[in-house]
């Protein structure tokens, strides 16, 4: 199994609701993709607040294997999602961070 971690930094003032519509949105793709074994949303509680460096909101995908993370990152919906989340965080690109390992 393949862990997709994604820790993101929100431009601030981004409103709940925008960040939980889009997180929303993600969670629909367990349902288009075949193989997503979970995806779960947390906030970040560290109180290492200089390291943390407003990566404050973190998500992640398990995929069966790395066939179906490699679907999910071509998926058309998905990067329709993933540019709207972008476009809400701090520098664009730069506000986003992703790690993926075998679980």
């Amino acid at each position: 199994m393949i862990r997709h971690f994604v820790a993101l930094h929100f431009r601030a003032g981004t409103p709940a609701d925008v960040k939980n519509n889009l997180m929303s949105e993600l969670a629909s793709l367990t349902d288009r993709i075949v193989g997503i074994a979970d995806f779960q949303v947390r906030p970040n509680i560290s109180v290492e607040d200089p390291l943390v460096r407003g990566f404050r909101d973190v998500f992640w995908f398990d995929f069966k294997d790395e066939n179906v993370r490699d679907a999910y990152l071509q998926d058309e919906v998905h990067q329709a999602i993933g540019s709207r989340i972008v476009a809400e965080l701090e520098g664009g690109a730069d506000g986003v961070f992703v790690c993926d390992y075998k679980v």
